[in-house]
This record gives C-alpha cells, sequence and structure tokens, in this order.
C-alpha cells in the first residue's frame, strides 16, 4: 500500500461515470508482416501490462531520442525477454517527474509468450524504479489508450511548517495555512464537461482559440488520515483525486495550482468558475503545482 492508492483514506474512492470508449482496434491474432529472426513475428498476441514507476529521473512516459524515459525503459526490456521489438502503447502519456500506480499498456508479442516470467524477467531489469504489476492476454479489441473509459489523478500536498524529507518525493510542500473547505468548493466547479483551455498547454499546431473540452467525473480535495506523530505538529497531508474521461497536457497540475491559492486566500472560489468561462491560459497558469506530488492512479475499461 501507498499514498496514492485509492484506497488509503477513509472517504470513499473517486466515483466511476461512462465516457466514450473511442475507436477499436482489431481482435484476436493480428497479422503482421514476417520479418527476420528477432524481428515482431507475423502473428502477434495482444498482452494489457499494469505499470507502476516512480516518475524521478523520467523525462515522462513517451520515449523521446536521448532521454531516458518510462517507455524507453520498459520497451528495451520486454524486448529482451521476448526476443523481438515492441512498441507500447499506454492509456496515459505522464509528464517529467509524474509517478503512476495504475498506468495501463498495451504490447504485441508472440502468440504463447509465457506472461509469469515476462513479469519476472522485466522488474529484474528495471525494478524498483518500473514495476510491471501484471501482463495478462487483452480482450478482443482492446486498445490501453483508446478503450479507456476514464482516468484517475491523484495529487499530495503536504501542509506543514517545514518540508518532510520522506514526503518530498511524493508530495508538494504549501506551509499555509490552507482553507480546506474552500478548496473543496473550488474542486466542484470542476464538475461536468467544460473547455479547460484555461488549465492546458495548447496542442502545438493548434489555433489559440481551439477549445479543449473535457468530461470531469468526480473532482475533490480531502485530508489523508494519518498516525499520531507521523507528521510534524500543526502538518496535514492533503489529497486531490479528480476522475475525468480524458486530459489534457498540465491540466492536474494546473489545477491544483489554483485550487491551493485558493486555500491560501490569493484567489476567491469563483475565479474556477470564471477561467473555464474564460479559456484564458494566463489567467489559470500562474501557478503549476510540481510534478512529484501527482500519480495516474487507475484507468478504467468496460466491464
Amino acid at each position: 500500500m501507498t499514498l496514492f492508492d485509492p484506497d488509503l483514506a477513509a472517504d470513499p474512492p473517486v466515483g466511476e461515470g461512462p465516457g466514450p470508449a473511442g475507436a477499436q482496434p482489431r481482435a484476436g491474432p493480428r497479422p503482421r508482416r514476417e520479418g527476420p529472426r528477432g524481428e515482431l513475428p507475423g502473428l502477434t498476441t495482444r498482452l494489457r501490462l499494469d505499470v507502476s514507476y516512480d516518475g524521478a529521473g523520467f523525462r515522462g512516459f513517451a520515449a523521446q531520442p536521448g532521454q531516458r524515459t518510462v517507455a524507453g525503459e520498459l520497451a528495451a526490456a520486454v524486448t529482451t525477454v521476448v526476443g523481438h521489438p515492441v512498441e507500447l502503447v499506454c492509456a496515459g502519456r505522464t509528464d517529467a517527474g509524474v509517478h503512476a500506480t495504475g498506468q495501463v499498456v498495451h504490447v504485441d508479442v508472440r502468440p504463447g509468450t509465457d506472461t509469469v516470467r515476462l513479469v519476472r524477467s522485466v522488474n529484474s531489469l528495471v525494478g524498483p524504479a518500473v514495476v510491471l504489476r501484471s501482463a495478462t492476454v487483452a480482450p478482443p479489441g482492446f486498445d490501453a489508450r483508446r478503450s479507456a473509459l476514464a482516468r484517475c489523478y491523484r495529487y499530495l500536498v503536504l501542509e506543514a511548517p517545514g518540508p518532510d524529507p520522506l514526503l518530498a518525493p511524493l508530495s508538494w510542500h504549501v506551509a499555509g495555512p490552507l482553507d480546506l473547505r474552500a478548496m473543496r468548493s473550488g474542486a466542484d466547479a470542476l464538475l461536468g464537461e467544460h473547455d479547460f483551455r484555461a488549465f492546458c498547454r495548447r496542442v502545438p499546431g493548434t489555433a489559440p482559440g481551439t477549445p479543449i473540452p473535457r468530461r470531469v467525473l468526480d473532482a475533490r480535495f480531502s485530508e489523508v488520515p494519518v498516525g499520531a506523530g507521523d507528521l510534524v505538529e500543526g502538518a496535514r497531508l492533503l489529497r486531490f483525486d479528480i476522475e475525468a474521461t480524458s486530459f489534457c497536457h498540465q491540466m492536474v497540475r494546473s489545477v491544483v495550482g489554483v485550487l491551493v491559492d485558493i486555500g491560501r486566500g490569493r484567489r476567491r472560489v469563483s475565479d474556477v468558475i470564471g477561467l473555464l468561462r474564460s479559456g484564458d491560459r494566463a489567467g489559470g497558469g500562474n501557478v503549476i503545482a510540481p510534478p512529484q506530488g501527482l500519480c495516474l492512479t487507475r484507468v478504467d475499461y468496460p466491464a
């Protein structure tokens, strides 16, 4: 169990809701062009990989030339084990320094690949920074990104007079005091479908006025229950849980930055509504929460 596990606190986990399943790929074994030994075989089986990782030291999930990334490390390890090149498709591309306990990836491999051996061998190569929790044959039509109904993220804020060396890699230290009730009210304003341009980095090549609609299914700030003496006197560990059908770049960190400003008294709850209506990134992106407090905790798929 970790601080990012969805069932850590006494309040119920973030809710679930319907969302677009997206385009579906072909089911079953996939014909591929035959190649020399060591290349992807003519027929493949799709595996679902459930992955956790410590984002510190990685330039995000997506592979980048010359950079250490989660996808780069994981793909290299899987390739070594299965004996042919692989391509990974993930449910959500996390940024540099962001963690995951519930990332989902799919990969196409030779039929009959020993999934138990795959998990054991991959973890011996890349663990503990990246851990393959499980590898299972995916159901027909499964696509880690397009089949996802919702993604759930969690952000931890340590409200304390001074930093905590053990929590520093997993949280954003804020001296406080923070008005948790006001932060909860600000989170409520995010529910539903809105244009999140004020909270997202614009996709390169798109016009500044292009809407970025996202549907938020649940968003809440709460206090994490901790044992007596686990934190210094006067400290609180707060968490922000948000579930949406999809997210855009830096959305969660920008939202947390605004909500913490509300807790500090620097903004009003009504500012959240104003930012959503304005679509003004300059007004919403003044404070972007640091990456180490953010974690992808769960991805939901059709039953």
